[in-house]
């Protein structure tokens, strides 16, 4: 095989974007940290005693808040959100059978049956609807809370480690 050149796949771009995409994923700090405050041992202590001290600092914030910052922030889920289907077809039931009986007045009970179920479906679809945007709500209060009740938590520890000769930003 003169004359030809074999080339492997080029997928040596596509592995590396892929590698650093998931190495960000598994090194992000987490959110407590993310908003932690900077310790800096103004009185020379050393790496040792910073550690030990904040160590005691996050154990005594944590019994003067009942904050837990190691903790993920709450979600709320519902068990309508598992079942989404479920408003819908509910609805679309609800409705084929008033619909059939309405029908059956007029003289067409398929067709009122056919009728109803749309009605019905459309009203479980906002009823959904409406579900996803109290739980979203839920979530967004419960998001505010846990930042609210973090940032006492690092109050607290900030003060610790004042009290320990660190200067705190």
């Amino acid at each position: 095989m003169t004359g030809q050149r074999q080339t492997a796949p080029r997928s040596g771009p596509i592995l590396v974007v892929a590698a650093t995409l998931a190495s960000l994923s598994l090194f992000a700090p987490p959110a407590w940290a993310q908003s932690a405050p900077i310790i800096y041992p103004s009185a020379g202590q050393s790496l040792e005693q910073q550690a030990s001290d904040e160590a005691a600092c996050r154990t005594w914030g944590q019994q003067q808040t009942g904050v837990y910052p190691g903790q993920s922030a709450p979600s709320y889920s519902s068990s309508t959100s598992q079942q989404a289907g479920a408003p819908v077809l509910g609805g679309a039931a609800r409705g084929a059978a008033l619909g059939a009986v309405g029908g059956a007045i007029a003289g067409d009970a398929g067709k009122g049956a056919a009728i109803g179920a749309g009605v019905g479906a459309t009203a479980g679809l906002m009823r959904r609807g409406q579900q996803r945007r109290q739980q979203a709500s839920a979530n967004d209060q419960a998001q505010a809370q846990y930042q609210a009740d973090l940032g006492r938590f690092n109050q607290a520890f900030s003060a610790c480690m004042q009290g320990r000769k660190y200067t705190v930003r």
